[in-house]
């Protein structure tokens, strides 16, 4: 039975795969199916081979350098996909004027825990019960603070949070068929054929060829956000106003003392998720409310105005990963007795994955 009575046996198989089978991975390709970093829906990625550090290749918290969103090598696994890629922003030549095409929302999170899962939401990968640390078990307090927007000291068990984010999207493309329906390219089929229920390495052999996941359906654009940290005392008090009232009940002079330095412990500065500093410089002096002792940044100043979001409407451009769901390769194996020893072995390892890194 293939379980967990000894973790740290499969762990290191799977370090060795992902270390030393490069070469295999590179041969199991032809030219055309060479890799590269398309975004594209149906296209595979490696989660092992970054898992941590997926921030350095997908952008979704701020970096210096802008020219990109995407570079994780990505590899063609079902033939004729990109003719089943719905892209909604495209499909109609006649679209509805908005002041702002996007969202905006708040959320309340009792711990730092919360407020990385918070800040992830919109991220699902399949067989991962955490899909954040997939993109930050590798930050160090600092880098997590430094990506927050907030000083290291408030990264504590004492701090509750609330994240505050404006989205605005630009681009989306989802997989309209199943994977079941769609046949897969020659190479994929071979190693697929090549897998044995009951051996462990034929899986992770398929894995580093081609892949764990493919990509189901991602959004791009940019968002602005802004993290407030409380005592628990105040947090508390704050949550149950929310909730009990609404945010469209409370009045805007009460909203912005909730979200005040007289009430927060730390007001954190706006980041933009692409790290666009261009755009950061504008929301810091433009997104600003009032207080006895001078003035503080806030996104909740665009909150309601139309000419506040319809300047950040066209600032925010397409420069980030906003959203994205992933679903294992197992949708490729029509047999089904290889199909379940797939998922097994691919869960397992994501589990090990999740609790040691």
């Amino acid at each position: 039975m293939w379980g967990g009575a000894q973790p740290l046996l499969p762990l290191v198989l799977l370090s060795a795969f992902v270390s030393c089978c490069g070469a295999l991975g590179a041969a199991g390709a032809s030219s055309s199916e060479a890799e590269d970093s398309q975004l594209k829906v149906g296209r595979s990625i490696d989660i092992f081979t970054r898992y941590g550090y997926l921030s350095l290749s997908m952008k979704v918290v701020p970096r210096n350098d802008s020219e990109w969103i995407f570079r994780e090598p990505t590899i063609d696994i079902f033939t004729d996909a990109d003719l089943y890629a719905l892209q909604p922003n495209q499909r109609s030549g006649r679209k509805q004027r908005r002041v702002f095409d996007g969202d905006f929302h708040m959320e309340f999170c009792d711990n730092i825990k919360q407020l990385v899962q918070a800040y992830f939401r919109d991220f699902d990968f399949e067989l991962l019960d955490q899909p954040w640390k997939a993109f930050t078990s590798s930050w160090s307090i600092e880098t997590l603070a430094r990506n927050l927007g907030i000083n290291s000291s408030f990264i504590a068990k004492e701090h509750c949070y609330v994240l505050v984010r404006l989205s605005r999207f630009r681009d989306s493309s989802r997989l309209a068929r199943t994977p079941s329906n769609l046949k897969v390219v020659e190479p994929v089929q071979r190693e697929i054929d090549d897998i044995v229920v009951g051996d462990v390495a034929s899986v992770l052999m398929f894995i580093k060829k081609f892949g764990s996941h493919y990509i189901q359906s991602y959004v791009t654009g940019n968002s602005l956000y802004q993290v407030f940290v409380f005592n628990k005392s105040s947090y508390r008090q704050i949550k149950d106003r929310l909730k009990n009232q609404g945010i469209s009940n409370i009045t805007e002079m009460e909203l912005h003392q909730y979200f005040s330095p007289w009430n927060a412990e730390l007001v954190g500065s706006i980041k933009v998720a692409s790290g666009n500093q261009t755009v950061e410089n504008w929301a810091s002096s433009r997104l600003r409310a009032n207080y006895l002792f001078g003035s503080f940044p806030t996104l909740l100043k665009s909150k309601g105005d139309p000419r506040l979001l319809g300047k950040l409407n066209s600032l925010l451009k397409n420069e980030a990963i906003l959203q994205m769901e992933m679903r294992t390769l197992s949708a490729a194996i029509e047999d089904p007795s290889k199909r379940k020893w797939f998922v097994e072995v691919l869960d397992n390892f994501l589990k090990l994955w999740e609790s040691n890194l």
